[in-house]
Protein backbone atom coordinates (compact mmCIF):
# COMPACT_ATOMS: atom_id res chain seq x y z
CA UNK A 1 0.00 0.00 0.00
CA UNK A 2 1.48 3.19 -0.96
CA UNK A 3 0.70 6.39 1.44
CA UNK A 4 0.81 8.81 -0.70
CA UNK A 5 0.41 11.85 1.55
CA UNK A 6 3.23 11.03 3.32
CA UNK A 7 5.43 11.23 0.37
CA UNK A 8 3.78 14.68 -0.31
CA UNK A 9 4.91 15.62 3.26
CA UNK A 10 8.16 14.32 2.95
CA UNK A 11 8.52 16.00 -0.39
CA UNK A 12 7.29 19.21 1.59
CA UNK A 13 9.79 18.90 3.91
CA UNK A 14 12.26 18.52 1.22
CA UNK A 15 14.97 21.26 0.47
CA UNK A 16 13.18 22.83 -2.64
CA UNK A 17 10.44 24.49 0.27
CA UNK A 18 10.90 26.66 2.96
CA UNK A 19 8.22 26.88 5.94
CA UNK A 20 7.77 30.76 6.99
CA UNK A 21 5.98 32.04 10.18
CA UNK A 22 3.39 34.67 9.53
CA UNK A 23 2.36 35.65 12.86
CA UNK A 24 4.00 37.65 16.17
CA UNK A 25 4.88 36.09 18.84
CA UNK A 26 2.49 37.39 22.04
CA UNK A 27 3.24 38.37 25.95
CA UNK A 28 1.97 40.18 28.06
CA UNK A 29 3.44 43.47 26.75
CA UNK A 30 1.89 42.80 23.09
CA UNK A 31 0.36 45.80 22.36
CA UNK A 32 -3.75 45.74 21.19
CA UNK A 33 -6.40 47.97 19.74
CA UNK A 34 -6.77 51.46 22.50
CA UNK A 35 -10.42 50.65 22.82
CA UNK A 36 -9.78 47.52 24.37
CA UNK A 37 -10.22 47.88 28.29
CA UNK A 38 -6.85 47.61 30.08
CA UNK A 39 -6.70 44.47 31.77
CA UNK A 40 -7.94 42.54 29.13
CA UNK A 41 -4.93 40.38 28.77
CA UNK A 42 -3.49 38.33 30.91
CA UNK A 43 -1.23 35.68 29.97
CA UNK A 44 0.31 32.41 31.24
CA UNK A 45 -1.32 32.93 35.09
CA UNK A 46 -0.07 30.36 37.18
CA UNK A 47 -3.87 28.83 39.00
CA UNK A 48 -1.81 25.39 39.66
CA UNK A 49 1.85 25.45 40.15
CA UNK A 50 5.00 23.09 41.02
CA UNK A 51 4.63 21.15 44.59
CA UNK A 52 0.91 21.30 44.38
CA UNK A 53 0.23 17.71 46.72
CA UNK A 54 -2.56 17.20 44.28
CA UNK A 55 -0.48 16.69 41.69
CA UNK A 56 2.84 17.33 40.40
CA UNK A 57 2.11 19.93 36.91
CA UNK A 58 1.97 23.50 36.21
CA UNK A 59 -1.28 25.15 34.40
CA UNK A 60 -1.94 28.32 33.30
CA UNK A 61 -5.15 30.48 32.08
CA UNK A 62 -5.13 32.79 29.51
CA UNK A 63 -7.37 35.89 28.95
CA UNK A 64 -7.17 38.05 25.65
CA UNK A 65 -9.32 40.10 23.39
CA UNK A 66 -10.15 37.80 20.20
CA UNK A 67 -8.56 40.78 18.48
CA UNK A 68 -5.02 40.46 19.85
CA UNK A 69 -2.04 39.96 17.85
CA UNK A 70 -2.19 38.24 14.51
CA UNK A 71 -5.63 37.39 14.35
CA UNK A 72 -8.29 36.34 12.24
CA UNK A 73 -12.40 38.15 11.88
CA UNK A 74 -15.36 36.29 11.50
CA UNK A 75 -17.95 38.48 9.99
CA UNK A 76 -20.02 38.85 13.27
CA UNK A 77 -17.63 41.20 14.16
CA UNK A 78 -18.69 43.75 12.06
CA UNK A 79 -22.09 42.70 10.73
CA UNK A 80 -24.69 41.85 13.28
CA UNK A 81 -26.40 38.37 13.16
CA UNK A 82 -23.20 37.41 10.83
CA UNK A 83 -21.28 34.11 10.90
CA UNK A 84 -18.77 33.67 14.04
CA UNK A 85 -16.02 31.24 14.78
CA UNK A 86 -18.26 28.18 14.84
CA UNK A 87 -19.09 28.43 11.09
CA UNK A 88 -15.59 27.98 10.16
CA UNK A 89 -14.00 24.32 9.56
CA UNK A 90 -10.85 22.98 9.00
CA UNK A 91 -11.05 23.46 5.09
CA UNK A 92 -10.82 27.15 5.83
CA UNK A 93 -7.29 26.56 7.16
CA UNK A 94 -5.00 26.30 4.06
CA UNK A 95 -5.29 28.76 0.64
CA UNK A 96 -3.34 29.19 -2.16
CA UNK A 97 -1.06 32.22 -1.37
CA UNK A 98 -0.82 35.44 -3.25
CA UNK A 99 1.02 38.68 -1.68
CA UNK A 100 0.56 41.69 -3.47
CA UNK A 101 3.48 43.99 -2.87
CA UNK A 102 3.37 47.50 -1.99
CA UNK A 103 6.01 48.17 0.74
CA UNK A 104 8.05 50.48 -1.92
CA UNK A 105 5.18 53.03 -2.26
CA UNK A 106 4.05 52.57 1.50
CA UNK A 107 7.81 53.71 2.01
CA UNK A 108 6.78 57.04 -0.25
CA UNK A 109 3.48 57.14 1.39
CA UNK A 110 2.48 55.83 4.68
CA UNK A 111 -0.95 56.51 3.85
CA UNK A 112 -0.71 54.44 0.24
CA UNK A 113 -3.81 52.39 -0.57
CA UNK A 114 -3.55 49.16 -2.55
CA UNK A 115 -5.06 49.92 -6.22
CA UNK A 116 -6.75 47.55 -8.79
CA UNK A 117 -3.99 48.83 -11.24
CA UNK A 118 -1.18 47.69 -8.37
CA UNK A 119 -3.33 43.96 -8.36
CA UNK A 120 -3.36 43.68 -12.67
CA UNK A 121 0.32 44.83 -12.20
CA UNK A 122 0.86 41.87 -10.30
CA UNK A 123 -1.01 39.55 -12.02
CA UNK A 124 1.00 40.75 -15.37
CA UNK A 125 3.92 39.38 -13.55
CA UNK A 126 2.72 36.50 -12.25
CA UNK A 127 -0.60 35.16 -13.81
CA UNK A 128 -3.99 35.44 -12.26
CA UNK A 129 -4.91 34.92 -8.56
CA UNK A 130 -6.33 31.81 -8.40
CA UNK A 131 -9.85 31.19 -7.20
CA UNK A 132 -10.17 30.55 -4.02
CA UNK A 133 -6.78 32.61 -2.58
CA UNK A 134 -5.97 34.22 0.22
CA UNK A 135 -4.51 37.80 -0.96
CA UNK A 136 -2.31 39.23 1.36
CA UNK A 137 -0.77 42.80 1.58
CA UNK A 138 3.08 43.31 1.96
CA UNK A 139 3.70 47.04 2.91
CA UNK A 140 6.41 45.65 5.41
CA UNK A 141 4.56 47.25 8.61
CA UNK A 142 4.98 44.61 10.99
CA UNK A 143 9.01 45.33 11.21
CA UNK A 144 7.14 48.47 13.57
CA UNK A 145 5.63 45.14 16.26
CA UNK A 146 5.53 45.34 18.91
CA UNK A 147 6.13 49.58 19.03
CA UNK A 148 2.35 50.84 19.14
CA UNK A 149 3.19 54.18 18.51
CA UNK A 150 5.16 52.91 15.24
CA UNK A 151 2.12 50.56 14.60
CA UNK A 152 -0.42 53.56 15.14
CA UNK A 153 2.00 55.76 13.59
CA UNK A 154 -0.44 58.81 14.56
CA UNK A 155 0.29 62.29 13.94
CA UNK A 156 -0.30 64.67 16.93
CA UNK A 157 -3.52 65.08 16.74
CA UNK A 158 -3.65 61.35 16.99
CA UNK A 159 -4.49 60.54 13.31
CA UNK A 160 -3.24 57.85 12.48
CA UNK A 161 -0.99 56.93 9.25
CA UNK A 162 -1.32 53.45 7.79
CA UNK A 163 -1.30 52.14 4.31
CA UNK A 164 -3.32 49.59 3.36
CA UNK A 165 -6.20 48.18 1.06
CA UNK A 166 -8.50 49.95 -1.17
CA UNK A 167 -12.97 49.24 -1.65
CA UNK A 168 -12.06 49.05 -5.44
CA UNK A 169 -8.92 46.51 -4.68
CA UNK A 170 -11.21 44.38 -2.52
CA UNK A 171 -14.15 44.24 -4.76
CA UNK A 172 -11.50 43.32 -7.32
CA UNK A 173 -9.60 40.46 -5.58
CA UNK A 174 -13.33 39.46 -4.28
CA UNK A 175 -16.32 39.86 -6.71
CA UNK A 176 -13.82 39.63 -10.12
CA UNK A 177 -11.24 36.98 -8.50
CA UNK A 178 -13.25 35.05 -6.12
CA UNK A 179 -10.82 34.91 -3.61
CA UNK A 180 -11.52 33.21 -0.29
CA UNK A 181 -10.00 35.80 2.02
CA UNK A 182 -7.51 38.98 2.66
CA UNK A 183 -4.96 39.65 5.29
CA UNK A 184 -2.67 42.31 5.95
CA UNK A 185 0.17 43.32 8.34
CA UNK A 186 -1.60 46.51 9.80
CA UNK A 187 -3.95 46.61 12.65
CA UNK A 188 -6.84 47.39 10.16
CA UNK A 189 -7.88 46.89 6.62
CA UNK A 190 -8.42 50.30 5.34
CA UNK A 191 -5.64 52.16 4.96
CA UNK A 192 -6.30 55.36 7.24
CA UNK A 193 -6.82 58.41 5.04
CA UNK A 194 -9.81 56.16 3.49
CA UNK A 195 -11.23 55.12 6.94
CA UNK A 196 -11.01 58.97 7.59
CA UNK A 197 -12.66 60.13 4.30
CA UNK A 198 -15.39 57.59 5.31
CA UNK A 199 -15.74 58.03 8.90
CA UNK A 200 -15.92 53.84 9.28
CA UNK A 201 -13.59 50.77 8.63
CA UNK A 202 -15.58 50.50 5.15
CA UNK A 203 -13.18 48.22 3.34
CA UNK A 204 -13.06 45.72 6.47
CA UNK A 205 -17.22 45.99 6.64
CA UNK A 206 -17.12 45.29 2.77
CA UNK A 207 -15.15 41.98 3.59
CA UNK A 208 -16.66 40.78 6.38
CA UNK A 209 -20.51 41.24 5.05
CA UNK A 210 -19.01 38.88 2.21
CA UNK A 211 -19.28 36.40 4.77
CA UNK A 212 -15.57 36.03 4.29
CA UNK A 213 -12.59 36.46 6.57
CA UNK A 214 -9.55 38.20 7.19
CA UNK A 215 -5.85 37.88 9.08
CA UNK A 216 -4.39 40.98 10.49
CA UNK A 217 -0.83 41.96 11.80
CA UNK A 218 0.59 39.17 9.53
CA UNK A 219 4.25 39.09 9.64
CA UNK A 220 7.50 37.77 7.23
CA UNK A 221 5.20 38.68 4.03
CA UNK A 222 8.67 39.78 2.79
CA UNK A 223 10.13 36.32 3.09
CA UNK A 224 7.64 34.48 0.79
CA UNK A 225 7.05 34.08 -2.38
CA UNK A 226 5.05 36.53 -4.12
CA UNK A 227 3.36 33.38 -6.29
CA UNK A 228 2.98 29.66 -5.76
CA UNK A 229 3.31 29.25 -1.82
CA UNK A 230 0.10 28.40 0.09
CA UNK A 231 -0.85 29.75 3.74
CA UNK A 232 -1.78 27.70 6.77
CA UNK A 233 -4.13 29.11 9.57
CA UNK A 234 -5.34 27.62 12.65
CA UNK A 235 -7.30 28.59 15.97
CA UNK A 236 -8.72 27.91 19.16
CA UNK A 237 -11.93 25.48 17.99
CA UNK A 238 -14.11 28.41 21.03
CA UNK A 239 -17.46 28.91 19.78
CA UNK A 240 -19.59 32.24 19.30
CA UNK A 241 -15.59 33.74 18.92
CA UNK A 242 -15.85 37.42 16.49
CA UNK A 243 -11.95 36.95 16.29
CA UNK A 244 -9.25 34.96 17.60
CA UNK A 245 -4.90 34.95 18.19
CA UNK A 246 -4.26 32.88 14.93
CA UNK A 247 -1.18 30.89 14.04
CA UNK A 248 -0.13 31.46 10.74
CA UNK A 249 2.75 30.01 8.16
CA UNK A 250 3.39 29.69 4.43
CA UNK A 251 5.35 27.17 2.49
CA UNK A 252 7.00 28.32 0.00
CA UNK A 253 9.02 27.36 -2.54
CA UNK A 254 12.93 28.07 -2.30
CA UNK A 255 14.04 30.86 -4.43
Amino acid sequence: MENKLWSVLQELKSERYEWVELSHSLNNESPFWSGIPEGSVELCNVVFDWGNPMLECLIHTFKFPGQFGTHVDFPGHFVKDAPLSEQYGVNDFVFPLAVIDISEKAKEDVNYAVTVADIKAYEEKYGPIPEGAFVALRTDWYKRWPDMEKLSNADAEGNEHCPGWSLDALKYIFEVRKAAANGHETLDTDASCLAAEAGDLACERYVLSLGKIQIEVLANLDKVAPAGALLFASWPRIEGATGLPVRVYALTPKA
